[in-house]
């Protein structure tokens, strides 16, 4: 890769509920990208005011948004029909990694395991609804497009899970019920096909909620060798990460969430987030680190790699 300093149009914010850490993931992204000397112009963007990917000049779009339209191949359907270069999966991997059934649909196609789930949609939810078969309590209920944990919630009785449903699918139409694994979360980080140390996430919270992912400061991480599961689950899980990132078609970045059963040492992967967050709490950030890529490096590289693939791309259609 080249060293020159680039124009960069960077885009924060965005619509959808994840907008405050998007504008932090942003801002945070900016900062690293001018300390290495490219030029960064920041903006918010939608659907309804694109005038941000007019900016000139522009070598190319580093999207920091997250959930609809930022991450959901909206705005990747406009950046590659307009043929700009930008970080992240394009638009059939942004679709597909955010809409947690279809991705869990293509896991089972590629043999990588996953909770039981079914969809409940708010059409067809009756008094008399249970879970269906090989889900059982606890289990865990949230949107199908949403990150972030919005609007998940850990039921523990029939009671819980038919309040929760009964307050959501007004909102969001249709729910995912998903079987709950009790044992470790993990998470994988993968970077230009190179997977990151594993994490083990340990919140002080019942789970691994909106609070302890962005404000609390009580939640724990451990990397790889601390993490107490057989060596043999360890390299199951990267293999998992691996296969997810690879048949989702991911490109520059993804971060997998795993469950590993706390009896079986089994993984079962959860989903993917093809633009993970680059918070001070963020995961993707924390695991390069302990690799031996900063912030700022980690940023960079994602920059470069975004003109890189665009040359390439350019080179293989001529």
């Amino acid at each position: 890769m080249d060293d020159r300093k680039l124009d960069i149009t960077l885009l924060c914010g965005g619509i959808s509920a994840e907008r405050e850490i998007s504008l932090l993931t942003g801002t945070q992204i900016a900062e690293a990208l001018r300390t290495v000397g490219h030029r960064v112009w920041q903006s918010d963007i939608g659907p309804d005011n694109l005038a941000a990917l007019d900016h000139k000049p522009c070598d190319l779009i580093f999207p920091a948004l997250h959930g609809v339209f930022g991450e959901d191949g909206q705005l990747q359907h406009i950046l590659e029909s307009r043929g700009v270069p930008f970080v992240g999966s394009g638009e059939a991997a942004s679709r597909l990694g955010m809409d947690k059934v279809a991705t869990k649909t293509c896991l089972l196609e590629h043999d990588v395991p996953t909770p039981n789930w079914q969809i409940v949609h708010a059409h067809k939810f009756k008094e008399n609804w249970t879970p269906a078969s090989g889900i059982g309590y606890p289990c865990v209920i949230k949107p199908i497009s949403e990150g972030s944990s919005v609007g998940c919630k850990i039921c523990n009785s029939l009671a819980e899970a038919k309040a929760h449903l009964d307050e959501t699918l007004p909102k969001y139409g249709s729910m995912l019920v998903e079987q709950f694994v009790e044992g470790f979360e993990l998470t994988v980080g993968i970077i230009d096909g190179k997977t990151l140390p594993v994490i083990w996430i340990k919140p002080a919270t019942e789970f691994y909620d909106y609070q302890a992912k962005y404000t609390r400061e009580d939640t724990e991480y451990l990397f790889d060798e601390q993490i107490p599961i057989p060596a043999s689950s360890l390299a199951a899980v990267r293999k998992a990460a691996e296969e997810t990132h690879r048949c989702i078609g991911c490109r520059h970045l993804s971060r997998i969430d795993v469950m590993v059963d706390r009896r079986t040492y089994a993984p079962y992967v959860l989903e993917i987030n093809t633009m993970p967050g680059f918070t001070g709490h963020s995961l993707v950030p924390k695991a390069a680190q302990r690799s031996g890529i900063s912030f700022t490096a980690l940023c960079d590289r994602l920059a470069r790699m975004a003109l890189r693939d665009a040359a390439v791309k350019l080179t293989t259609q001529h």
